[in-house]
């Protein structure tokens, strides 16, 4: 089991997961721990670029998604997995939704839910 530490050093950014409740449930991390160990080995080292390079790292390991204030960060490889994200306040990135990407355009339903669950995070119904 590959487990993902979230707040190493000062100067970097910091990466925190959407909880669904005030329990610790997060979808992101469920869906992190379900995937093989090989992908958790890649989103891991993509973790390690996004805290270290933050708002400066580019692609083709982020993209912003085309009329939504939602970032896609791009695990490259053949599982095309995706996990979108927002720059919230104090150096630090809020992990929404986790995904398999199946077609060139991404899926309304996925950005539906990440929009719905930061939504919840900014209103505080979490």
């Amino acid at each position: 089991m590959l487990y993902f530490f979230l707040m190493l050093d000062t100067n970097n950014w910091k990466i925190i997961y959407y909880q669904v409740n005030n329990q610790g449930s997060s979808p992101v991390y469920d869906f992190i721990e379900s995937l093989d160990f090989k992908s958790q080995a890649k989103i891991s080292n993509t973790f390690d670029l996004l805290e270290k390079y933050g708002v400066n790292l580019g692609r083709p390991h982020v993209k912003k998604l085309k009329n939504y204030n939602l970032w896609e960060l791009r695990i490259l490889g053949g599982d095309n997995i995706r996990i979108f994200y927002v720059a919230i306040k104090d150096k630090k990135f809020l992990l929404l939704h986790g995904f398999f990407k199946k077609k060139q355009k991404t899926d309304t339903k996925e950005i539906k839910i990440a929009l719905k669950r930061l939504n919840d995070y900014f209103s505080g119904n979490r």
